[in-house]
């Protein structure tokens, strides 16, 4: 038995402990909770919940020992698992404050009972309340119903949205020009093809001058794609569709058989891009021009902060930005936003404006009026919509489909328009 072998292995038993023992403490619920029912329907409630929970082991340990060679159906079965034993991590927690709350009042009996000086009537039980035993099968169906729902009605709930940003420097040529901007697609995550064309046809009827994509086309490997190149292609504009690579498009996040598969994959990749007519710009730039006015369209590969392997730094912008001087105006197209801060900005001055993508807004998030929360502010400085430092600004796109959780809850998809206007102007920037 090989190393990696031998680790699944010890990673299955460990996992299914930890299954059994939550499992069992959730269990209490259940029992508590169908106490008063007909003999057929406790036997039935209770039987299903010792199946799933079978289901779920024999799941675990085929993942682990024998493996499942379709990573789709790999991601299904472990988010339909992670749903399930995430959502019993609330009913753990409300039966868990049940203890407490029975442990000090046994407790209190306990030492009135001393004080008696009767210890043996003391020792008597204090039975689970029904009620937090529903209040805990309450707080599991919360979860399940939201990240289920966040699957079914979120993962495709595309939503455009606009602004207009003035840039003093704009050439008259480009006055009004719209820019059209997706980001990680996810091809590997996809699976609702109507829905997926349905999102094509709603940035196409907003008709953009120039379409930018902003990397993150697949999850793992090229192929993922395949299903959707004649869905994509269908993205045209009249000034071109430029296309820059993301973390995800390398392969970085599989072992490979050999250095020459991954290699090949990259190729692929570039292939891929052609095929659906993208302009993929490895770390250079073209020059769109109108009636002799000048604007480059930068694009670099992949430039983030945080480990090589999962956020590498290919990109290459010094190189990209070469002999862009005559044009009046520069975009910038780097998938990671944290590339703003740390190189673009400080080193850059002139790049008017930077498009990326890659954080999906955490796929999860609240949007109020004028109050949006996510969890993905405390990873990111800039992390959704528009942000603007002296002369320069960014647009952060929270991303056409998903990665791991293939749903969303309070963060749909995107597709962004961007207007770019002559002269100065109030915008709306998130700051």
């Amino acid at each position: 038995m090989n190393d990696g072998a031998s680790y699944r292995i010890k990673m299955a038993i460990f996992g299914l402990i930890l299954l059994f023992l939550i499992d069992i403490y959730a269990y209490q619920a259940i029992r508590i909770a169908t106490h008063k029912l007909q003999t057929v329907l406790k036997v039935i409630a209770r039987t299903f919940y010792w199946t799933v929970t079978g289901f779920a082991v024999f799941i675990l340990l085929w993942i682990n020992i024998v493996g499942i060679a379709d990573e789709k159906t790999k991601q299904w079965i472990i988010v339909c698992l992670g749903i399930v034993y995430f959502s019993k991590i609330f009913l753990v927690l409300v039966l868990f404050v049940d203890d407490v709350r029975r442990g000090l009042h046994f407790s209190k009996k306990y030492y009135r009972k001393i004080k008696e000086g009767n210890v043996v009537e003391s020792a008597s039980r204090i039975s689970r309340s029904e009620f937090f035993a529903k209040a805990a099968l309450f707080s599991w169906s919360i979860p399940v119903a939201s990240l289920s729902f966040g699957i079914i009605t979120g993962a495709h709930n595309f939503h455009v949205r606009r602004r207009v940003i003035y840039l003093p420097n704009l050439p008259k040529a480009f006055d009004g020009i719209s820019i059209g901007q997706l980001s990680d697609i996810h091809a590997g995550s996809l699976f609702n093809k109507t829905a997926i064309r349905g999102g094509v046809d709603m940035l196409l009827n907003e008709k953009p001058d120039v379409i930018l994509f902003t990397g993150d086309l697949v999850n793992v490997e090229t192929k993922e794609v395949s299903d959707y190149i004649n869905t994509f292609d269908k993205i045209k504009a009249p000034l071109g569709v430029f296309s820059v690579t993301g973390n995800h498009d390398y392969g970085n996040y599989r072992q490979w058989p050999s250095v020459a598969a991954k290699q090949q994959n990259l190729r692929d990749m570039l292939i891929a891009h052609k095929q659906m007519g993208y302009d993929l710009l490895m770390n250079e730039h073209r020059m769109l021009e109108l009636n002799g006015d000048k604007l480059a369209i930068i694009g670099v590969e992949n430039w983030g902060i945080g480990p090589p392997l999962r956020f590498p730094k290919y990109g290459k912008l010094r190189e990209a930005h070469a002999n862009t001087n005559d044009a009046a105006v520069k975009i910038l197209l780097s998938h990671d936003p944290t590339h703003w801060d740390a190189q673009i900005r400080p080193e850059f001055p002139d790049i008017d404006l930077t498009f990326a993508g890659h954080t999906h807004g955490y796929q999860l998030g609240v949007s109020l009026g004028n109050f949006t929360w996510s969890p993905a502010q405390y990873r990111f400085k800039q992390w959704a919509d528009l942000y603007q430092e002296g002369d320069q600004f960014l647009y952060v796109n929270r991303g056409f489909g998903c990665i791991g959780y293939p749903g969303r809850i309070g963060m749909p998809p995107e597709l962004t328009i961007i207007e770019l206007k002559r002269g100065t102007g109030s915008v709306s920037v998130k700051s």
